[in-house]
């Protein structure tokens, strides 16, 4: 076969190298952070797709080798999943082996994967002749989660897959949660269709905490008292504490029983599960929502220095996203006294060394602006870090925050001729 001959049937292949998954470096590392998690769930149905997605970031980032072992342990993990040593789940799996090797110049190992998709497809075509294969609609999905920024198009591909497949119980399950989430975007009202579609999806898959915790809020947003069904819920988390599911159960205690029970549960999985590591991500969060969010004075020194010492934890746990945990952690140093100074130590460093990302930025202006209001009592240096965070034509829930804010300010008398013809010519955000 001709190299050209073998670059178009590369290209006509399903799988993480065709479907246009387009991240910068930061963003894939960050992704790392998540496919790792994910990852050391024990009994993570997934984790054949984890690690063929995990696998082509490794490829993106530049890291051959580690893309081709977990490409292998996608082929391993799918097919133990599915007791078999090969079928249509291994499309995706084979694809991106053909692409890999195709890469590194090895166009013999490249071909033999590619006769191996085609002898698959052949073996086992698509129940639609309109459709791709369930196995690849499935799987896309799965990937676009991640990577794709029309959740209405994850919902098609676990619709057309669990359609076609209605005994992939896991299909159906993301589905469900996925119409409910594009529900929570575009409709606010409730659905009486969904709530009935997400009660026989938690009966189909009674194990699935997190969508026994989203079954749960969804029943809240109708004005129905779940409180005992929250409680009965977290009895037998310690054994499921999947990373969605875990963080998913602890937002229903933030907001129908109580912060502080929140915190309790959290330390409570993390004793039983010390060295889970979203687990620690977890905790140091309720820890931040209590001392931010739900203290009306300076907190405990102990849930003070608990907090501070998760969050720099946390830092070198999660490098990649280490921008974050330093915000949060300069955070909740201004809500103490005696560590405000630390705080602003944080926030000036921060800002010498400015991310690269224009999300990152938007987010560090925004939450210095506001530390300067809150914290520091400087109204002007706070619009004109407002204003940072709004000049940078990124569409982000940062940018969105500080026009609100901007916007507000004028309306009391603050510097209005000034923010008014800073808003009146603001720049509108790439799409």
């Amino acid at each position: 076969m001709s190299a050209a001959q073998s670059q178009t049937t590369l290209e006509s292949l399903q799988c993480h190298f065709t479907w246009d998954l387009d991240r910068s470096r930061p963003k894939l590392l960050l992704l790392t952070h998540k496919m790792e998690d994910f990852s050391t769930e024990e009994g993570n149905r997934w984790l054949g797709h984890i690690y063929n997605l995990w696998g082509f970031i490794q490829y993106k980032l530049g890291l051959n080798e580690e893309a081709n072992s977990l490409f292998q342990k996608a082929m391993e993990a799918l097919n133990k999943l599915r007791k078999a040593d090969e079928g249509p789940w291994l499309v995706v799996n084979y694809g991106n082996l053909a692409w890999l090797h195709h890469h590194l110049g090895d166009q013999a190992e490249s071909q033999a994967y590619l006769s191996k998709v085609d002898a698959l497809m052949e073996k086992y075509p698509s129940p639609s002749q309109d459709d791709l294969h369930p196995e690849i609609c499935a799987e896309k999905a799965w990937t676009l989660m991640f990577f794709g920024e029309d959740k209405k198009l994850v919902v098609d591909y676990y619709e057309k897959a669990a359609r076609m497949h209605p005994k992939m119980v896991d299909w159906n399950t993301s589905y469900v949660i996925w119409l409910k989430k594009v529900k929570n975007f575009s409709d606010t009202r409730l659905d009486r269709d969904l709530l009935e579609k997400m009660r026989q999806a938690k009966e189909r898959d009674p194990e699935n905490l997190y969508l026994a915790a989203l079954y749960l809020e969804q029943r809240a947003n109708k004005r129905e008292n779940i409180r005992d069904e929250v409680c009965e819920l977290a009895e037998n988390v310690s054994s499921n504490c999947s990373n969605s599911g875990m963080w998913a159960l602890l937002n229903l205690y933030i907001e129908h029983i109580s912060v502080d029970e929140a915190v309790k549960l959290a330390e409570k999985v993390l004793k039983e599960h010390p060295d889970v590591r979203y687990l620690k991500k977890f905790v140091a969060l309720c820890y931040r929502w209590r001392i931010i969010y739900k203290s009306s004075s300076s907190p405990e020194q102990s849930t003070m220095d608990r907090a501070i010492a998760l969050h720099e934890e946390l830092i070198s746990l999660y490098p990649h996203s280490s921008l974050k945990r330093e915000i949060d952690l300069a955070t909740i140093y201004a809500k103490s006294h005696h560590s405000k100074v630390k705080a602003e130590q944080i926030f000036q460093k921060l800002l010498k060394n400015e991310p690269a990302e224009p999300e990152d930025k938007q987010m560090l202006y925004n939450i210095y602006a506001n530390h300067l209001y809150f914290h520091q009592n400087d109204s002007h240096r706070s619009i004109q870090y407002h204003m940072n965070a709004a000049a940078i034509p990124e569409i982000s829930f940062s940018r969105e925050n500080s026009i609100r804010i901007l916007e507000k300010t004028k309306d009391r008398g603050i510097m209005c001729r000034e923010i008014e013809e800073f808003l009146r010519n603001l720049q509108e955000p790439r799409q």
